[in-house]
């Protein structure tokens, strides 16, 4: 019985250890992009909300002001959000 429960609570406290560094690594890189976006480095796309980088060429001039996005699937939603509420 003890061969059995000494690898099954190894394996447990394993999968716990590396599940909690996944959490630190997401919470570090959003702490790090808010920072970005803080500075004016990363901004946020308008569709889904993801941080770009503000050297992204994906963008669209609107007026004065430039959208950045993270996709041209994000893009193209925007331009679309555009066209249907002139008309």
């Amino acid at each position: 019985m003890l061969k059995f429960l000494i690898p099954i609570v190894c394996a447990y406290i394993l999968f716990k250890l590396l599940s909690g560094d996944k959490k630190k690594k997401e919470v570090r890189i959003h702490k790090e992009k808010q920072k970005m976006a803080e500075e004016g480095l990363m901004v946020k796309d308008p569709i889904c909300g993801t941080y770009v980088s503000t050297d992204t060429d994906i963008r669209v001039k609107e007026g004065e002001k430039v959208h950045r996005f993270c996709s041209y699937e994000c893009r193209d939603k925007f331009l679309k959000q555009i066209e249907d509420g002139k008309e």
